[in-house]
């Protein structure tokens, strides 16, 4: 049984930071490109950031050069380096293949994790 459990979220500030982490088990993690998305009430899913299974990294134009993502293969764990947060940042934030979200497909969705930005 495939399980992605995400963390690291919370309140912060604008122009704070975060770092959020996603932790899979029950897949082979170094096989797939693996991506963050966030999502608001009302509003579908969105991509943030993706990174392939080579370390290839690709950001929603929104968060390009605020945000990092990364992987440990070893850990199984891909992270968020949250920086520069903005109001609109606030969301859930999700982990999933990239597969999963391209497909539109219900599998291996979380929790996520509640990111708010307010002063």
């Amino acid at each position: 049984q495939v399980q992605l459990v995400e963390s690291g979220g919370g309140l912060v500030q604008p122009g704070g930071s975060l770092r959020l982490s996603c932790v899979g088990s029950g897949i082979i993690f170094s096989a797939y490109s693996m991506g963050w998305y966030r999502q608001t009430p009302g509003k579908q899913r969105e991509l943030v950031a993706v990174i392939s299974s080579g370390g290839s990294t690709h950001y929603a134009i929104f968060v390009k050069g605020r945000f990092t993502i990364s992987r440990d293969n070893a850990k199984n764990t891909v992270y968020l380096q949250m920086n520069s947060l903005k109001p609109e940042d606030t969301a859930v934030y999700y982990c999933n293949t990239d597969l999963n979200f391209r497909s539109g497909s219900e599998a291996y969705w979380g929790q996520g994790t509640q990111v708010t930005v307010s002063s």
